[in-house]
């Protein structure tokens, strides 16, 4: 039981979830990422954009865990013979 508790098919299975709620997170920040006006009493406030920093923290970690992904799956695969 332990050893399926940490198995690479696991661990691989984990990884493609982070991977997927990060592109939910990053696909909100984007479509949010607009300067928007909102009608507030007839005065307009102006909503900022996104921070470009977080966006591209977020994109950094999605790509370390693709990397972490595609290392896995090598890993898993056997070797073709020649």
């Amino acid at each position: 039981m332990d050893e399926q508790l940490h198995s690479p098919a696991r661990r691989l299975i984990e990884l493609r979830i982070a991977h997927a709620e990060l592109d939910g997170r990053i696909d909100a920040l984007i479509g949010a990422s607009t300067l928007r006006v909102i009608d507030i009493g007839g005065a307009g406030i102006a909503v900022p954009p996104v921070d470009e920093l977080t966006l591209r923290r977020l994109k950094k970690q999605r790509l370390a865990l693709r990397d972490e992904i595609a290392r896995l799956e090598r890993a898993s695969d056997p070797d073709e013979p020649a």
